[in-house]
């Protein structure tokens, strides 16, 4: 069974991203969702072509779950990942860039957004509960993640009342054996 994307236009875009100068039909990202599932847990993949908008790589809307951890794994190109904890004020945020096999854990009450850093095709499988939800409003609303990355490097969004200084984590070097565990609802 063929499964088709589900097609992230640049008008469902137009409210995170830096600049606002893009033609509204344009295709930003492909999802393919529910690629495979297995005791609850759905894959799915993303493929994110490598692009700027304005100065700004071409990301992910972005998304909060609050009782859900998510996995990804990098199958093509390289990410970076950037998530922070808080809705206006951010408690936390950091990023972490992937490059292929690597794994990034999205961890419980953290936003994220992903980047395409490069000019190739980013392909991207991830794990989540098929109990999870996903707001996508609250990033919206901002405007857009506490940070841009730009081809002038990371640029804060004057849109949250307090933003920390960004820091960089390290990506996991092979996916772990307990997605099962990684993927429940927090107790």
């Amino acid at each position: 069974m063929e499964i088709k994307p589900s097609i992230r236009y640049a008008k469902e875009m137009q409210d995170v991203l830096l600049s606002k100068d893009i033609n509204p039909e344009e295709e930003l990202y492909y999802m393919f969702r529910g690629v495979g599932d297995k005791n609850r847990i759905r894959y799915d993949i993303t493929e994110i072509p490598g692009k700027i908008i304005g100065d700004e790589f071409v990301k992910t809307k972005g998304h909060y779950h609050d009782e859900f951890k998510e996995v990804y794994i990098v199958l093509e190109g390289e990410a970076i990942f950037l998530m922070q904890k808080g809705r206006d004020i951010i408690e936390d945020v950091y990023f972490v860039h992937a490059n292929k096999n690597e794994v990034v854990i999205i961890p419980y009450g953290y936003g994220h957004i992903t980047i395409n850093p490069s000019d190739v095709t980013l392909k991207l499988g991830n794990f989540v509960s098929d109990e999870c939800g996903h707001d996508y409003e609250s990033i919206g609303k901002k405007s857009g993640a506490s940070y841009f990355y730009t081809t002038k490097g990371w640029i804060k969004n004057s849109n949250y009342k307090e933003v920390p200084e960004i820091r960089e984590e390290m990506p996991l070097k092979e996916l772990p054996n307990n997605i099962d565990n990684l993927c429940s609802k927090r107790a």
